[in-house]
C-alpha cells in the first residue's frame, strides 16, 4: 500500500508541478545570492581600493554598507521563499493530499 501511495503521488501532476515550481525557485534564489557574495569576495581580492574608499569624513568605508547590503537581501530573499513555502506551494500540497486521501 505504501508503494502504491508513492507511486501516487510522484504521478500526480500538482506533485510534478510542486516539485518544478520548488527547485525552480530554490536555484534562481540560491544562484542570486551566490552571485552577489562571490561578486563581493571578488571586488576584495581585486580592486580592494574601491572597498576601502572612505565615505565622508569618518572612518566607515564603502565595504560597510554593502555588506550590509548583502545581509538584507540575503534576509530577504528568505523571506521570499519562505512566504512561497507557506503560501502557494503549501496549497499544493494539501490538494496532493486530498487528491491520494483514499489511500491513507
Amino acid at each position: 500500500m505504501k508503494d502504491e501511495l508513492v507511486e501516487r503521488i510522484e504521478n500526480n501532476p500538482k506533485y510534478q508541478e510542486l516539485v518544478e515550481k520548488k527547485n525552480s525557485l530554490g536555484i534562481k534564489l540560491g544562484v542570486f545570492v551566490l552571485v552577489m557574495f562571490y561578486a563581493y569576495i571578488l571586488t576584495i581580492a581585486f580592486n580592494k581600493e574601491l572597498l576601502a574608499t572612505k565615505i565622508g569624513d569618518g572612518v566607515t568605508t564603502v565595504a560597510f554598507p554593502i555588506a550590509l547590503a548583502i545581509l538584507v537581501i540575503s534576509f530577504i530573499t528568505t523571506i521570499i521563499y519562505v512566504r512561497k513555502a507557506n503560501g502557494e506551494f503549501e496549497d499544493l500540497n494539501e490538494e496532493i493530499k486530498k487528491d491520494v486521501k483514499d489511500l491513507v
